[in-house]
């Protein structure tokens, strides 16, 4: 008796094992759909409308930065910054307005301060 207790038992649960496998295999795959969000773009109108040292943007290849946050963290005296806001900066930015680029580390924590890009047509 018990010796079939266990047969059956086991033939239950292969039985149900192969049930959800098959099913897992074999059911439609779920539809989700993920709403991609809308980037807002940027024209140079609207960048010039932050050229203030409390509400400063800049268009830097392409894209818009609110570097704001940044000014008082920047190495150098704000001062050197400043007249970029609001403004196209990207031969600033590449040359430092000295000939020299800034390091990876530097584009890398730009990349923080990106708020979305700059409208193709607005350059």
């Amino acid at each position: 008796m018990m010796r079939k207790l266990f047969l059956l038992g086991t033939s239950l649960f292969w039985l149900l094992i192969l049930t959800l496998w098959f099913q897992a295999g074999h059911a439609p795959p779920a539809r989700t759909e993920v709403a991609m969000p809308v980037e807002t773009t940027y024209t140079l109108a609207e960048v010039s409308q932050h050229s203030l040292e409390s509400d400063c943007w800049m268009a830097i290849d392409g894209q818009v930065y609110d570097l704001t946050a940044y000014l008082p963290e920047h190495p150098s005296k704000p001062s050197i910054i400043l007249p970029w806001c609001g403004q196209e900066a990207s031969e600033a930015y590449r040359t430092k307005t000295k000939g020299r680029t800034h390091s990876p580390a530097a584009d890398q924590l730009l990349l923080g301060y990106r708020i979305g890009p700059l409208q193709k047509d607005s350059r």
